[in-house]
């Protein structure tokens, strides 16, 4: 047994490999210390949001938890700025241990156009967090990186909430002269 409490080993589904819990782990628990490899230029399949404009690559195991619409973890971040994986819920030993990836990226860019989480509430594609739906904003509270909840108050300060029309952009408000300006991808 693994003294962290977890594993990487296969998926039974066939989506590759996962964490897997190796112990029980309760409601706010630590699960998973987040490691940062290295900082990165820009936002790619395999980057990590860790703040506005802040990517790195993870290292370890947490690089490897799947992304879930319906997550047993979430994140908060660490003194390094690294998301560790909390308990959302009670995890047994034996389950996959998974987070949403909206918790931590604003945008998601380079996954799949079909999510493989199963969840019953999945929400078809990986979003990061500006494709969030509302109700699951509210359901994430305490368990996303405070700089997704800052950019939404800044937008919705000035008018460009994410997923409200007009807002197409894939990129977090940029900040000019302690305001906000939403870049634009042309």
């Amino acid at each position: 047994m693994n003294p962290e409490g977890y594993e990487l080993r296969k998926t039974a589904d066939g989506k590759g490999d996962g964490v897997f819990a190796t112990r029980t782990f309760k409601v706010g628990e630590l699960v998973m210390v987040g490691v940062i490899e290295r900082r990165v230029n820009e936002n790619h399949s395999h980057a990590t949001q860790v703040s506005p404009f802040g990517y790195v690559q993870l290292g370890g195991l947490g690089s490897k938890a799947n992304h879930s619409c319906d997550p047993n973890c979430g994140i908060r971040l660490n003194e390094a700025e690294a998301p560790n994986l909390i308990a959302r819920r009670n995890i047994l030993a034996g389950e996959e241990i998974t987070f949403d990836y909206a918790m931590r990226n604003y945008s998601i860019e380079h996954f799949p156009s079909r999510c493989r989480c199963s969840a019953s509430n999945c929400r078809g594609t990986v979003t990061g967090w500006k494709d969030l739906p509302a109700a699951s904003k509210v359901a994430y509270d305490g368990f996303v990186a405070p700089y997704l909840i800052e950019i939404d108050r800044v937008a919705l300060l000035h008018g460009r909430m994410s997923g409200v029309a007009g807002t197409s952009s894939s990129h977090p408000p940029k900040a000019v002269g302690g305001l906000t300006e939403h870049r634009k991808i042309i």
